[in-house]
C-alpha cells in the first residue's frame, strides 16, 4: 500500500478536481492535510473527507497555520502509527499541478525501487513556464549540486515518492515550511538514491499559477540552508587556517637556518591543523555518516596534496619574490586551495 499525501492551505476549486480525479481513479488512501486554513475553507475539507472516505483516507487538521513542511510531518506521522502496511507515501500537492497520470508514474517508480527517493520533474525549458521559475529552479539546482552534492532536475518539486524509512527519520528534520523539501534532498546523500521521474508541467497562465510560496520569505529560508553550509565550512577553514599559520610560523622560528625549513615548517604546521580540520569537516560541515577508515585515508591523501602544493608555492613566490615575511605568500596560496578543497572534500571525501 502506498498512500497518497496532499497537505492544503486555503485552497480553491482544483483541490476537490484533483481529489476526485483520484477517487474516480480508485487511487489511495489519501491524507490530506488542512494546514491552518480557517473557517472560510471548512467546506473544503468537509467535501474532502466524503471523497477520500471510500479509499480508507483520513482527512487531518492544523488549527493554525504551521507550514507544508509540519504538514508532510503530521501526515508521515499518522501513516506510520495507522498504516503499517504502507511501504511509503506519494506527496502531491493540492493546486492542480500534478495529474493522476503523474501520480501513478511515481507511485509505480517507487514501487519498482521502494529504498529510492522519487522525484516527479518538471521541464522547465518550455516556453510557458514563467522566468522567475526557470531562473529559481536553475539557479538553486547550480548551488545544491556545488554546495550540497545533490544533482536533481527539480529542486521544489512536490510530487515526491518517499520510502517508510525514510518518512520516520523526516520526523525530525529541520524545517517546517517550504525548506523542508530542500533539506529532504539534502539528508539523501549515502542514505537514500534520487530517482526522477519526468511529469508535466502545468500552470493557470503564462503569468504564474497561484501559490502560497512567499518568493521573499521562502526563498530566504530556502538558501539559508545553503548559507549555513557556507558559514560552517568557512569556520572550520579559518579556525584551521589561524592555527596552521600560527603553527607555521611557530616551526619557522624553530626550523630558521635548516636548508628546508620552509616545507618542514609547512608539514609540521599542516599535520597538526588537518586533524583538528577533518573531525570538525566530519561533524559539523558535511555531517557525515562515511566509515572513518574510507573518509580519513581520503582526506589525508587531499591533505598531502595541499600541503605539498601549499609548501611548492610559498617557496617558489619566497624565491622569487625574498625579502618579505613567509605568511603574506601563504595566505593568498591557501585562499585558493581552500576553496578548490571544499568541491573535493564534498565530491569525494565525505
Amino acid at each position: 500500500m502506498i498512500p497518497i499525501v496532499i497537505p492544503s492551505y486555503e485552497p480553491d476549486e482544483r483541490f476537490p478536481a484533483i481529489l476526485e480525479d483520484l477517487r474516480q481513479a480508485g487511487m489511495g488512501p489519501v491524507v490530506v492535510v488542512d494546514d491552518g486554513s480557517g473557517d472560510d475553507y471548512q467546506s473544503f475539507f468537509v467535501n474532502a473527507e466524503e471523497l477520500v472516505r471510500e479509499s480508507g483516507g483520513v482527512v487531518l487538521h492544523h488549527e493554525v497555520n504551521k507550514g507544508k513542511g509540519r504538514a508532510l510531518k503530521t501526515a508521515f506521522s499518522y501513516i506510520l502509527e495507522n498504516m503499517p502496511d504502507a511501504t511509503g507515501c506519494i506527496t502531491a500537492d493540492s493546486d492542480g499541478q500534478h495529474t493522476v497520470e503523474c501520480i501513478t508514474k511515481c507511485m509505480e517508480a517507487l514501487k519498482e525501487h521502494p529504498s529510492n527517493l522519487v522525484l516527479g520533474v518538471r521541464d522547465f525549458t518550455g516556453e510557458d513556464v514563467p522566468f522567475k521559475s526557470r531562473f529559481g529552479n536553475n539557479l538553486t539546482i547550480k548551488i545544491c549540486s556545488f554546495l550540497c552534492g545533490v544533482k536533481v532536475t527539480d529542486t521544489q518539486t512536490g510530487l515526491r515518492g518517499i520510502p517508510r524509512e525514510f518518512m520516520r527519520d523526516l520526523l525530525d528534520l529541520e524545517g517546517e515550511r517550504f525548506e523542508f523539501e530542500t533539506r529532504m534532498l539534502i539528508v539523501t546523500k549515502d542514505k537514500y538514491p534520487i530517482f526522477e521521474v519526468p511529469i508535466k508541467t502545468i500552470y493557470d497562465s503564462k503569468e504564474n499559477h497561484q501559490t502560497h510560496f512567499n518568493p521573499v520569505k521562502d526563498s530566504i529560508r530556502i538558501y539559508k540552508i545553503f548559507g549555513e553550509i557556507i558559514v560552517k565550512y568557512l569556520f572550520s577553514s579559518l579556525s584551521s587556517f589561524v592555527i596552521d599559520i600560527g603553527l607555521f610560523q611557530m616551526f619557522c622560528i624553530f626550523f630558521a637556518g635548516l636548508p628546508s625549513y620552509i616545507i618542514l615548517s609547512t608539514a609540521a604546521a599542516r599535520i597538526l591543523s588537518a586533524g583538528y580540520n577533518y573531525m570538525i569537516n566530519y561533524k559539523l560541515v558535511f555531517k557525515s555518516e562515511k566509515n572513518h577508515a574510507s573518509s580519513l585515508t581520503k582526506y589525508a591523501t587531499l591533505a598531502l596534496i595541499q600541503m605539498g602544493l601549499s609548501a611548492l608555492l610559498v617557496n617558489m613566490f619566497i624565491t622569487l619574490l625574498p625579502g618579505s615575511p613567509e605568511f603574506l605568500y601563504k595566505i593568498p596560496v591557501d585562499v585558493c586551495l581552500f576553496i578548490l578543497s571544499f568541491y573535493v572534500q564534498r565530491r569525494f571525501v565525505y
